[in-house]
């Protein structure tokens, strides 16, 4: 049976529902009492669990119709071995927060790929306006490529391990007014895990969830950190 018109329809109503998650996007306070973006605060739960078992839901469905595929064992030329993507997310309204994360990276052996990208997100509310760059590199590694090899029960996604090093400047004037600098930096680690489903020959959409590593004294994520980005 052919399941392509089912898996396409099940990818557009998936994209639908992410796009519908970071708009509803809302705040929290940080630690130093400081207004933050966040989609995953106490007043979004129901929203936040929806949406989130919706996405966990959409995972399964379409990794049940996925065929399983062959396993190329040769090393493929570089060019095929190159992938893109990143994170979107929007948010207007009385709080905007636009955040852009565009990656490239490199499959260096089948399990190990390496990327590295640059960083923006821009935020304001009716008391803060900030712009937050800087760039971000990782490393995985994946050691289930297809969950349905170790447990045959249908679903062909991929497990793989993450671990991210990000450097962000950040505007003083909100995040440290006692900073006499106009900007400052803060480099943060990030590892964890995520999942991987393939929605095509190259392309693939993945739920990752981090933990930072070292405290930098700002509440810059949540723990766990929930991530959903593509490649292709």
């Amino acid at each position: 049976m052919n399941f392509s018109f089912v898996k396409e329809w099940l990818r557009q109503i998936l994209i639908a529902g992410i796009i519908r998650l970071f708009v509803s996007a809302k705040i929290k306070k940080s630690k130093t009492g400081i207004m933050v973006p966040s989609c995953y605060n106490n007043s979004a739960s129901q929203l936040k669990r929806s949406a989130f078992l919706a996405i966990l839901l959409l995972f399964t469905l379409i990794s049940v119709t996925s065929a399983q595929k062959k396993v190329r064992e040769e090393t493929p030329p570089l060019r095929e071995r190159m992938f893109f993507g990143g994170t979107l997310g929007l948010q207007f309204g009385t709080y905007t927060n636009i955040n852009v994360t565009p990656i490239v990276g490199l499959w260096v052996r089948p399990r190990i790929a390496i990327a590295a990208g640059p960083h923006y997100s821009y935020y304001k509310d009716p008391y803060y306006e900030t712009s937050t760059y800087g760039g971000n590199g990782y490393v995985q590694f994946v050691p289930i490529r297809d969950i349905n090899n170790a447990i045959p029960i249908g679903l062909h996604m991929g497990i793989f391990i993450h671990l991210e090093d990000e450097l962000l400047s950040l505007e003083s004037a909100v995040w440290d007014p006692q900073n006499p600098n106009n900007r400052f930096t803060v480099n943060t680690l990030l590892g964890g895990f995520g999942i991987s489903q393939q929605l095509g020959a190259r392309s693939a959409l993945n739920l990752m969830f981090l933990w930072t590593l070292t405290d930098s004294g700002y509440a810059l994520y949540n723990n766990p950190e929930i991530r959903i980005s593509f490649n292709f």
